[in-house]
């Protein structure tokens, strides 16, 4: 955290640097400038007046009559939020405004009205730190007027504060008369509903019928076992006399009725006292004399009254024989129990039945209870909630007929405003709003004039946008005019850019370019780096001096090196080297001349192939079979080749090279490549798969780098004196 506010108090520091002849020449006039519009305007007094506001209102407290009228709570629930800013507002509110306006007639210097944005310019609210106070104050000429304006807008505001919520409570009342008849009708129609169900279902109370239900239930049960139990013992006695008398229960009745009735006793008595004499005559008679005739008549027609009478007495019974007819006294009383016990069967089978019916009943009953109850619980449920509906609709119609005649404000004046004595403004105060609206200014024009200036301006803005690994720095000699870049066009290299690894070995720019041939070898410590495109986004970005110096510095490691002027469009090589350029690489290449004759040894291990005459299609003859040939030959023939190309934004032959190449070395000069251009380049770089190698930033100023003595914390060990005559000749440097 620390390291970037360091950062960024760097980043601003650079920028103060750079504009701050801009900056003090807008401050100045704009401090004078306000310092006579503050000369010329009229003294100003401010009133001011003070007003308490109340977290709930009292009255409505102490009564308990709605409590929640007028209570200060804002909407949005968090810590920043005031209700006081929002009573603030309301207070600057139109309405209010307006009618302060009126009601002092308070008038513009054209004699109309003030307008309500006029009004609100001079007007001052905020809230007293700590309380629930908010400060009002008016500025104006005249202070008798800010005093009234101040007041009457308090008044105002009061006004409207109370007619707000007597509004509010109104308007509730009104819509609590128009709710309280239907919320009425609504309890009726459900108290009907419950009625009518506990009606149709015969209900008076659901809990204790089913505990009276279940206690039946229980009784029934028992009374059905009783029974049940008293039939199987009269059936199991009833069967065991059956089996003695061997008939049946009917027929057990029949013959006792048969043998209870005298008529049928008397017929079998007069039949059997003929039949006997029948066997008597039969002894001395045959059957067919009168008498037996006789008794055989008789006989049959004492049978035929004896069946008559049997068949009125057993009717559907067939009796097999008159001698069945008279019982014996213990028959006679077994079947006479039977008869009873099959009355008895037959009078519990009627009570088992009827208990039966009524259990069914009942269990139908109970069954249905809970049913019953899910409804009688919904009726209830909406008569209640009907009833508290409407119970509270009565209640908050009463309290809000007793609010309508209460004070409902929640806002006093606690301070009238005086009429002040003495003006707002002063001489310091005037001065120093001049200063801050002067330094306002600069600061604006400063911001303006850095955001509007796109071109790379220090060291750490080229790492930043190209994202190449930083090789070498290069410090210049110049000093710039106007920031570093120029704006005509001049060459910034210098009109003959110079050798300084040659001329001025003790200084910190040859330093520069021999720690650039180290980072060249630290970086390919795996494979030795022979043919070196060097490039750069646009030209006089110093490129050519650069692969010239690096060329020399290698050279002076006793490595055999060659520095090839690739850049057929502007070379500049031959000019550094005061070489003639009549024969060079496009001669090479067409085959006009040969390699050997063009290269010139300039010094010890370094040799120079000028570009030669400038063909019409250098990219044709770069791109070409025959340079890629000799790029092969120089790779045998020298430990490292230097070939200085074009720039980017120019042609692409950088790039056709660089594919030719064991990597490419990118040139950015802070001041003079812009962003845009800069970005173009990378894309290309990335786009044609270049073995970029890294950036080497050229032409660095050090005042404006943040971290000058980081890169240039060697520049008290060199001798001034020699860098001093250098710089004193051209700016640059000299040769020796």
């Amino acid at each position: 955290m620390e390291n970037q506010e360091t950062s960024s108090f760097g980043k601003y520091w650079q920028i103060l640097q750079r504009r701050w002849v801009h900056g003090i020449g807008v401050f100045f006039p704009i401090f004078l400038l306000s310092l006579v519009a503050s000369s010329l305007k009229k003294a100003s007094y401010q009133a001011e007046g003070k007003l308490q506001f109340q977290r709930t209102n009292t009255i409505s407290t102490l009564t308990g009559v709605a409590p929640e009228i007028g209570k200060l709570e804002p909407v949005v629930q968090d810590n920043k939020t005031n209700p006081l800013n929002t009573e603030a507002e309301v207070i600057r509110s139109h309405p209010i405004i307006q009618k302060t306006i009126e009601r002092l007639n308070i008038k513009d210097e054209t004699g109309a009205l003030l307008k309500t944005s006029d009004f609100i310019k001079k007007l001052t609210i905020k809230d007293v730190k700590g309380t629930d106070v908010l400060q009002v104050n008016y500025n104006d000429t005249n202070p008798e007027v800010a005093a009234k304006a101040v007041n009457t807008l308090m008044e105002a505001y009061l006004e409207h504060n109370v007619s707000y919520h007597r509004s509010a409570v109104t308007a509730a009342r009104k819509f609590l008369e128009k709710q309280v008849p239907s919320a009425e009708s609504v309890v009726r129609k459900a108290e009907a509903e419950l009625r009518e169900f506990k009606e149709k279902n015969q209900i008076v109370s659901l809990q204790e019928e089913a505990n009276k239900a279940v206690l039946m239930l229980s009784d029934l049960q028992k009374q059905i076992g009783d029974i049940k139990a008293q039939i199987a013992d009269s059936s199991s006695q009833a069967q065991a006399i059956r089996q003695k008398l061997g008939m049946t229960s009917e027929q057990a009745v029949t013959m006792t009725s048969l043998s209870q009735s005298s008529g049928v006793q008397e017929a079998i008595t007069e039949l059997q006292k003929i039949e006997l004499q029948l066997v008597d005559k039969r002894e001395v008679l045959l059957d067919t004399h009168p008498e037996i005739i006789k008794l055989k008549s008789k006989a049959n027609s004492l049978k035929g009254i004896l069946q008559n009478r049997v068949g009125n007495i057993a009717t559907g019974q067939q009796i097999a024989s008159t001698s069945n007819l008279q019982l014996g006294t213990l028959k006679q009383d077994l079947s006479r129990e039977l008869v009873q016990l099959e009355s008895r069967r037959l009078g519990l089978a009627s009570q088992l039945a009827t208990l039966t019916g009524l259990e069914t009943t009942y269990r139908q009953r109970l069954n249905n209870l809970p049913k019953l109850e899910q409804i009688q619980r919904e009726l209830e449920r909406k008569v209640q909630a009907a009833q508290s509906t409407y119970s509270l609709l009565l209640q908050r119609l009463q309290e809000s007929r007793i609010a309508e005649n209460q004070n409902l404000g929640n806002a006093q004046i606690i301070s009238q405003a005086p009429t002040p004595d003495e003006p707002i403004s002063s001489p310091t105060v005037s001065y120093l709003s001049a200063g801050l609206l002067g330094l306002l200014a600069s600061i604006a024009t400063m911001y303006l004039l850095e955001s509007r200036d796109k071109y790379i301006k220090n060291i750490d803005e080229a790492k930043e946008l190209m994202e190449l690994t930083l090789l070498g720095v290069i410090p210049s000699f110049s000093k710039p005019k106007s920031f570093l870049r120029a704006n005509n066009n001049d060459d910034i290299e210098g009109s003959s850019p110079k050798i300084v690894v040659r001329d001025i070995p003790r200084s910190p720019s040859s330093e520069a370019y021999r720690m650039l041939r180290a980072n060249l070898k630290y970086i390919s410590a795996d494979k030795e780096l022979k043919v070196i495109v060097v490039t750069s986004s646009v030209a006089k970005e110093g490129k050519s001096t650069v692969a010239a110096n690096l060329a020399m510095a290698i050279a002076q490691m006793e490595r055999r090196v060659l520095l090839v002027d690739g850049d057929l469009h502007r070379p500049v090589q031959h000019n550094i080297w005061d070489l003639p350029n009549s024969e060079g690489l496009s001669n090479v290449i067409v085959g006009q001349s040969d390699a050997r004759t063009a290269i010139t040894r300039v010094m010890d291990n370094l040799y120079v192939l000028p570009s030669g005459l400038v063909p019409p299609s250098p990219a044709s003859l770069l791109d070409s079979k025959r340079m890629a040939t000799l790029i092969d030959s120089f790779r045998n023939n020298y430990d490292c080749v230097i070939i200085d190309t074009p720039s980017l934004s120019i042609g692409a032959d950088a790039a056709a090279l660089g594919q030719m190449a064991d990597g490419v070395l990118f040139v950015v000069r802070p001041g003079v490549v812009d962003v845009v251009n800069a970005a173009f380049a990378k894309d290309l770089l990335e786009k044609s798969g270049q073995n970029v190698l890294g950036q080497v930033v050229n032409g660095v100023i050090a005042k404006n780098e943040p971290y000058s003595n980081y890169y240039f914390n060697n520049e008290d060990y060199y001798s001034q004196e020699s860098i001093g005559r250098v710089v004193n000749e051209d700016g640059i440097g000299i040769r020796g």
